[in-house]
Parts: structure tokens; sequence; C-alpha cells
């Protein structure tokens, strides 16, 4: 779907931000306007562009927060917080650039300030994880303790966990507790702490299902993952390892994250191999094609970042990692694979994730005739929640 941009990457982006609408993360108006003061394929004015837009806004909510209007400071802080996060979005070029934390700590607060003013049952979390702490938020749909089921949440490559909160305000909507949760490579768990992606997230999702099962607001028989975008790796690779699950969603699946990336005529040895012997041609080559490709230059540095690696081919060397051959046979909970009819990020994953597994699967495809046909159906977040959500409660149903 183009919006706004020929540029593919600045077209998705741009969707998402105008999918984030729907729960009052962004403004239509605000999206196409701003969007229309970016040049094209410009990472620098993308930047600028939305930096003016979330410090426009978040005076908004200053101003509005001095004259004790509370529901429309929350409104406008809930968008800069967004803006923000998309000032920040194309920065990691170089991972020592101060505007990254600077950012990320301005969407982080000014979040915080609107979930503060929002009167919902939200408990901040630190989740015990390997001598430190990852944060996350437990929303629950009142203040009862009734045990009820629980969806865990996290999103992929790229997200941040305030991106979460329409999905976690779905889940309460439907009578149960959602935490939401960054793990390593995500969010301010890589821009606070440095810590980087790992391919094994069982290690990041065991400490969380620990922390649910400790609550007596949570009904442990009725425990859900769900990952978006690389999440679609993330989630499976930990249900093959964390069988305390009931379900698992994997939206969208990833079998292999870089399945679709290894070169024509080339099998995954060679292309290791490649890497291993030739590491200088394989820069070159990737230097090339990123001056080409505004899609492919940001995977890669945001790939540098997250990895913390300083090579292209160190990031390749950790991506293929992240693979679920010889894994995904092990998942036991019923498992939902989401696949889009125009995915971009991972084609053809979904379906290779899917066919892999030997648990109780679903395979739920969404379309271009829906309007859902991009990444993680960026530009229909109601109708994604609607049929996700619904697969979820059916499932928790059939449990005694």
């Amino acid at each position: 779907m183009k919006v706004g941009f020929e540029d593919p990457q600045f077209s998705y982006q741009t969707l998402r931000l105008l999918g984030s609408a729907e729960q009052g993360q962004a403004e239509v108006g605000e999206v196409l306007r701003t969007a229309e003061r970016i040049v094209e394929g410009d990472f620098e004015s993308w930047h600028r562009e939305w930096l003016a837009t979330a410090r426009r806004v978040e005076a908004i909510g200053d101003s509005c927060a001095a004259r004790g209007h509370t529901v429309s400071a929350r409104e406008a802080w809930l968008r800069a917080s967004n803006y923000y996060r998309a000032a920040e979005f194309y920065l990691h070029g170089d991972s020592e650039d101060p505007r990254i934390l600077d950012l990320s700590r301005r969407s982080v607060a000014c979040f915080d300030r609107a979930l503060d003013l929002h009167g919902l049952p939200v408990d901040r979390l630190e989740i015990p994880y390997e001598g430190t702490a990852l944060p996350g938020l437990f929303y629950r749909p009142d203040q009862d303790d009734t045990a009820r089921p629980t969806l865990l949440l996290q999103t992929g490559y790229d997200g941040t966990m305030e991106e979460l909160h329409p999905v976690a305000l779905a889940a309460n909507r439907r009578g149960w507790n959602c935490l939401t949760f960054e793990g390593p490579g995500q969010g301010r768990v890589i821009r606070e702490q440095g810590l980087p992606f790992r391919h094994d997230w069982e290690h990041v999702v065991t400490p969380l299902v620990d922390l649910a099962h400790s609550r007596p607001d949570v009904d442990p028989a009725r425990l859900a993952l769900q990952g978006i975008s690389l999440g679609g790796y993330l989630a499976p690779r930990a249900a093959a390892f964390e069988h305390r699950l009931a379900a698992c969603i994997a939206n969208g699946g990833v079998f292999d994250f870089m399945g679709s990336r290894i070169p024509q005529g080339m099998d995954r040895e060679q292309f290791c191999s490649l890497l291993e012997n030739a590491p200088d041609a394989v820069d070159a080559g990737m230097e090339q094609r990123i001056a080409e490709s505004s899609e492919l230059r940001w995977a890669v540095s945001h790939g540098m970042f997250v990895f913390r690696v300083t090579r292209p081919v160190e990031w390749m060397r950790e991506a293929l990692r992240f693979e679920l051959s010889g894994v995904a046979g092990s998942i036991r909970c019923a498992t939902l694979v989401v696949d889009t009819e125009q995915e971009a990020s991972f084609a053809g994953e979904a379906k290779k994730l899917y066919d892999a597994l030997r648990c109780e699967k679903t395979f739920m495809l969404f379309t271009s005739e829906e309007g859902a046909e991009d990444h993680c159906q960026a530009g229909t977040p109601l109708l994604s929640q609607q049929r996700i959500f619904d697969w979820l409660a059916e499932t928790f149903a059939t449990i005694q």
C-alpha cells in the first residue's frame, strides 16, 4: 500500500503511524501534513520533520496540563510519544548519535505522563533478568484480583513497548490481562542498557512466565505469548522451550530471519562460507546495495545497532542464528501463524514456520482486499485485533 511516498520504506513507516491513530497514538492530519514536508528517502529530513511535530504536540500537552485539562494533556502526550519514536527511527547509522538516547527518553517520558493520567490499573514492572531487569507494564481490566487469562506481548526488530499500548487495551476490553515488555535488542533495553539481541529468546521469556505465575490475578492455565514482526521468530523460539504457555501467536511468522536475504543460487552453507572467507568483499557489496535502497540502508544500520556490531558482515552472521530448524517441532502449545498477502519483511517465512510445526496449529492470512496486506497489518489494527483475539478466545475456551 503506497502512502505519501514512492519510497517503500517511508511509505510503510507512514502507514504504521496512520494505523496507530486508531487508539489515539497519532492524528491522521498530523501524520499526512508532516509527511508532506519530508524529502523522499532522506533520513535526516524524516528526523527533522517528525521532531518538529513531536515538539509541537508535546507543547500542546504541557499547556493543557498547566490549565487543568488532563484528558487533553493525556491525548497530546500519547501522540507526541509516538512522534518522538518516529523522529528517532532512522538515526541508527551512527550508534553513538546522542539524539538516539535523547529522543527515546522523550518518547518514554511523554508516554509515561499520558499513562499516569489515564486512570488505568497498570503496574510498572522491573522483570528480573540475568543480573539486571527488563521493563514491563502489566495491564489489568480492573482492580479485581480474580485470576484471568493473560497475554504476554512483545514487539520485534524495531518496535517499542509503548507501541503495544493499543493491543494491551484490546486485551483488557476482552477481560484479559496483558503484560507488555521489551527484551535485549529492543526499545530502551538496547538504548539504555546496551543489551543486544539474542537468538535464544527462551531465556527472556521464562522470567516473564515465572513472574506471571507468581501473581494471584493470572490464570496460569491460560497464558499466551504473542510476538510481532521479528517477534514472530522470538515468540515461537521461546515457546519451543517454555512449555507453560497455553498458546503462541507469531504475527507474522518467521522461520528464518535471513531466509529471503540469502543470495539466489546460494544455500545457507555456501552463504556462511562467503561471510567467513570474504568479509571485506561482502561489506563492499553491501555498501553498494545500501546506496541504492533506503530499505536496505535502514535494515543494515538498525541491525548493526541492535546487535551491537560494527560491520554489515557481522550483522549477517548474527542474523543467521535466528532460525527455527530443529526447534519449531518442539513447540507443544496451540500456535497461530499469521501472514499477510504482500509481506515485504519476511516473505514466505510464515508458511515455512507453519509447515514445521507439529503442535495444534492455525494459519491466518490477511489480504489486500481487507486493506491488511502489509507487514503486521499496519493499516488495519482493529481487524487484526479482532481476528487474533477471537482465535485466542476460542483456544482458551478449550482449556479445562
